[in-house]
């Protein structure tokens, strides 16, 4: 069991995400320390992810910032090792399963109430209009409060759920 303090990740992640990283980098950074990563590394890997992939409102960046931790967690390296990818793939599937639970999908545009679409790639400007309308803190909340959660007691089983 991993001695992490999930409200100050939490509080971590939604500080970055209100900072301007994007929604991935947010949650990925909140937890990147903890397996040694510097903060350069953990943004540049993780910048690809927001807006759903790239603003085209695919799986969440949130999310997907918690399933790259789960690489670091429980690491699939070995391509013959099965075993490993049932424990990153549970991992993956039980924290899905936990934010949908949450927010009743994964899906970038289905959480943002937007056309299933890719959008013009250019950010949108970090304003104080942008945080009102954006609901994003909540689900990076939520994605750094499940993910640690997951960390604190993580599972061997194969079983997902």
């Amino acid at each position: 069991m991993k001695d992490i303090n999930v409200a100050q990740r939490k509080e971590k992640a939604v500080t970055l995400f209100n900072e301007g990283y994007n929604c991935a980098q947010s949650v990925f950074l909140a937890y990147s320390d903890v397996y040694g990563l510097e903060d350069d590394l953990a943004k540049k890997l993780s910048a690809s992810f927001g807006g759903g992939m790239g603003r085209m409102r695919e799986v969440c960046g949130a999310c997907s910032g918690m399933f790259m931790i789960l690489g670091l967690e429980y690491p699939a390296t070995d391509p013959d090792d099965k075993a490993a990818k049932t424990a990153n793939y549970g991992a993956v599937q039980r924290t899905a399963l936990a934010f949908k639970e949450r927010f009743s999908t994964i899906i970038c545009a289905d959480l943002l109430k937007i056309k299933h679409q890719p959008e013009n790639s250019t950010p949108s400007d970090r304003t104080a209009e942008y945080y009102a309308k954006r609901p994003c803190a909540r689900f990076v909340a939520g994605a750094a409060e499940i993910l640690g959660n997951e960390l604190k007691c993580p599972r061997t089983e194969n079983s997902a759920f």
